[in-house]
């Protein structure tokens, strides 16, 4: 299976500056949850700006 980073980068909000997983979501979600983080696509635009990732800032920008 060939690798759809051309087509993702259309659909990736991350705002991460010279972020190399961009586009590459199986390196971003493995690099993600290695740190029990999720990726910004995980996030509204508003929460995915401030760069945390954890799974409480996720529950928190859902309202959950």
């Amino acid at each position: 299976m060939e690798c759809r980073e051309e087509k993702n980068l259309k659909f990736c909000n991350c705002t991460y500056p010279g972020c190399e997983r961009k586009g590459i979501c199986c390196q971003c979600i493995q690099y993600h949850l290695k740190y029990r983080q999720l990726p910004g696509c995980c996030f509204p635009a508003s929460a995915e700006k401030t760069y945390d990732r954890s799974f409480q800032a996720f529950a928190k920008a859902w309202g959950l």
